[in-house]
């Protein structure tokens, strides 16, 4: 039996801003009010709000040695742990900006995003990967005999900077505008004080790292998982009474996927609250976690590193609105224009564009980069439309859209046709070239031994997609196809199956 779900609203934005205080301080505000209260949990060990505010303020201690100072970038490339999450509150306590980096990343790919963010020291337990800049590994920032006193409180310029490929293959580096400023006591995005979170998600990527960090700022018991496991994740659940749970579509397709009996071992009554965010959610999935948690418990945020904008909707409007992403969020304008700029009637596609209202370029700025822009709209290079309401529906990315035969297709849309047939964990939909049509549809689908029905599969897409739409090619595989935040290299997956020139 659920237990009734407690008053939430999706705020995004600060009205009252008379008692923010640097996010640096944050933590010592809370282990001040209620120092043994649990803060942070991984793999089954709890910090208290001190114990975790004490371990912060010795990491800051150390990376000041180190000679970080007010203004800096700090790289921060290690795998989901409790140091990862001290060090970022460790350089905001100094004033400096963490920049999270995966620590997978090929050392040329990591020497390129290096190059653009110029970050006073990286820490990463690899050294060759660090080349010539100065680095430090996680064991290197801890002393358990430096002095565990708040430092004096001062405010990082930018809350964040995430490295991110970018739909042109080159690296680029996001930083956020906003300063590292929060009210201890105004919880947005949904959570309230009592909350237990759950993050299954990768640090490095935007929203685990930022929901993570704030969640921490305002005081909520967080659990944090070094990989994403779709059983683990319900055991967590169970274990630790979680009511707010981070999900991306690939985590909640993975989770649903698991059979009935294991789904059913584990209380999931806790759960008043489950945001997802990034890719978009296939209506089908989204319905089968309304039916399993309640229209009342599901969230959902549109939106991009650059938080130029984006559109919230909860479950209960979703049944009204099924496959929306919702309506604009407060504090942002919408647009959504044809190829020539001007603006597309409503259930019309075309791309979306937003604006702050506080103005072009007060949310973000690109290294490496320049924003595609409409006057001073800006784009994250999405397509999709609005209905008569000003409901918005995606399509995909601009650059991901595929033209067979002069028809446009949407991978996006394809993809979530192949994912709701038995067996398919995870499918990735691609254009490659034809004489004839221009591009034809390719699917890669993953399955967990590698084995599909195919001809099972052709007849079910028959019954749900236009002709023009199915794959005229597909491949099986094992290989994860998107990791932990639900991320796909696209473009890479494309160019390995091109045609040699001849």
């Amino acid at each position: 039996m659920r237990r009734p779900n407690r008053p939430r609203t999706l705020s995004t934005a600060m009205t009252d801003l008379s008692g923010v205080r640097a996010v640096g301080m944050l933590l010592n505000i809370h282990a001040d009010r209620d120092p043994d209260r649990p803060a942070l949990t991984f793999e089954g060990v709890t910090l208290t709000r001190r114990e975790l505010a004490d371990r912060v303020n010795r990491r800051a201690r150390t990376l000041q040695k180190a000679g970080v100072v007010e203004g800096d970038f700090v790289a921060i490339a290690l795998p989901n742990c409790p140091a990862f999450l001290e060090l970022a509150f460790a350089v905001w306590a100094l004033g400096a900006t963490p920049a999270p980096l995966s620590h997978k990343l090929p050392a040329a790919e990591l020497a390129g995003i290096i190059e653009l963010l110029q970050p006073r020291l990286i820490v990463i337990d690899d050294a060759a990967k660090a080349g010539a800049r100065r680095r430090l590994s996680e064991a290197e920032t801890w002393d358990a005999s430096a002095d565990a006193s708040p430092l004096p409180e001062i405010a990082s310029k930018h809350l964040k900077a995430i490295a991110s490929g970018g739909s042109t293959g080159r690296p680029k580096v996001i930083v956020d505008m906003a300063p590292a400023m929060a009210d201890p006591d105004i919880l947005l995005l949904g959570m309230i004080p009592e909350d237990v979170l759950l993050n299954p998600g990768p640090l490095y990527h935007a929203a685990p790292f930022g929901m993570t960090c704030l969640a921490m700022g305002w005081g909520v018991h967080i659990i944090l998982m070094p990989r994403f496991d779709a059983e683990e994740t319900l055991r967590l659940v169970d274990r630790y009474k979680v009511s707010w749970l981070f999900q991306v579509p690939t985590m909640m397709h993975r989770i649903w996927s698991l059979p009935d009996e294991v789904k059913a071992k584990y209380d999931m009554s806790s759960v008043d609250a489950v945001m997802h965010i990034a890719a978009a959610c296939p209506p089908w999935l989204k319905q089968k976690w309304i039916d399993w948690v309640g229209p009342e418990t599901v969230w959902e945020i549109y939106t991009g590193t650059e938080a130029l904008g984006g559109t919230g909707i909860r479950g209960v409007e979703w049944l009204d609105h099924p496959g929306s992403v919702g309506k604009v969020l407060p504090g942002f304008e919408m647009k959504v224009l044809d190829e020539a700029g001007a603006p597309c009637a409503p259930g019309e596609v075309g791309e979306i564009y937003f604006m702050p209202l506080r103005g072009q370029g007060t949310t973000y700025k690109y290294l490496g980069a320049e924003p595609r822009a409409s006057g001073t709209f800006e784009t994250l290079g999405d397509m999709g439309y609005v209905d008569e309401d000003g409901w918005l529906y995606l399509a995909d990315r601009r650059v991901d859209m595929i033209v067979s035969g002069g028809a446009n297709v949407y991978p996006a849309e394809v993809e979530a046709a192949i994912d709701s047939f038995p067996g398919v964990l995870c499918s990735v939909v691609v254009g490659l070239p034809d004489a004839d049509f221009g591009q034809w549809v390719h699917a890669i689908v993953e399955t967990a031994d590698g084995v599909l029905d195919e001809a099972g599969l052709n007849a079910f897409l028959a019954e749900r997609i236009a002709p023009y739409k199915r794959p005229r090619s597909l491949e099986v595989t094992t290989e994860r196809l998107r990791d932990d935040a639900g991320k796909v290299r696209r473009g890479a997956l494309r160019a390995e199956r091109m045609p040699a020139e001849t």
